[in-house]
């Protein structure tokens, strides 16, 4: 993870863009390069500042957020991505599973886990936040095909089932008293027998073929 982690802020509400940008400047290591009022604007600005991570909205004018995501991880791969979302998710939210995007998160999210998030997400995890999972899962189940049933060891649903949660591979690898390295190990077997390219369509897959439960939501 980089010492300061350069984020451009995309999103077309100017209350929330600015609101996002002054929660994120109290921190010592967020640095905030750029605010985007629309998709269009935030993938030009991304290519001109080439941030580290981009926290984008899902629904915005002229672009939306994930054809902006498209694009940007198409021109900068390497930029991590972060997708906003509304508490009441829109039908294409499913979408956006596709678009490239390394974390979902809702916008009523608080302040300290947001922070996580990014964190997460700028190391190179992905971050799932379960409600966004169970409302991607109610959107998407009349169209989403059966999950193919695949033969998981017990260490592997084990895994499958902390990659449900927020938690990091860190995190996770402490819950378990194993080794960062033997959890990612673990994480990758899962992905490549699912068939999935990474943990959030993993996890997805799963639920649907009920290898695992999402965990409970916090009151």
């Amino acid at each position: 993870m980089p010492e300061n982690i350069r984020i451009l802020i995309v999103d077309d509400h100017a209350v929330v863009r600015k609101g996002l940008a002054m929660v994120l400047r109290l921190e010592g290591d967020f640095e905030v390069v750029g605010e985007a009022g629309d998709g269009q604007q935030g993938v030009e600005m991304a290519a001109a500042l080439r941030p580290d991570l981009v926290l984008i909205d899902l629904m915005m004018p002229k672009m939306d957020g994930a054809a902006a995501t498209r694009a940007i991880r198409n021109k900068l791969p390497e930029v991590r991505i972060l997708m906003l979302t509304g508490a009441e998710l829109d039908e294409r939210l499913p979408d956006t599973l596709s678009a490239g995007a390394d974390g979902y998160i809702l916008k009523d999210i608080e302040p300290e886990d947001l922070k996580a998030a990014i964190r997460a997400v700028a190391q190179g995890e992905t971050y799932l936040h379960p409600r966004v999972t169970r409302m991607v899962l109610e959107r998407s189940a009349a169209l989403s095909k059966p999950a193919p049933q695949v033969r998981l060891t017990p260490r592997e649903l084990e895994i499958l089932g902390w990659m449900a949660t927020p938690m990091t591979y860190n995190e996770i690898a402490s819950q378990l008293t194993l080794s960062e390295e033997t959890i990612r190990s673990h994480a990758k077997r899962v992905l490549r027998k699912l068939g999935q390219p990474n943990r959030v369509q993993a996890v997805l897959a799963a639920v649907r073929a009920g290898y695992i439960e999402l965990p409970p939501e916090e009151s």
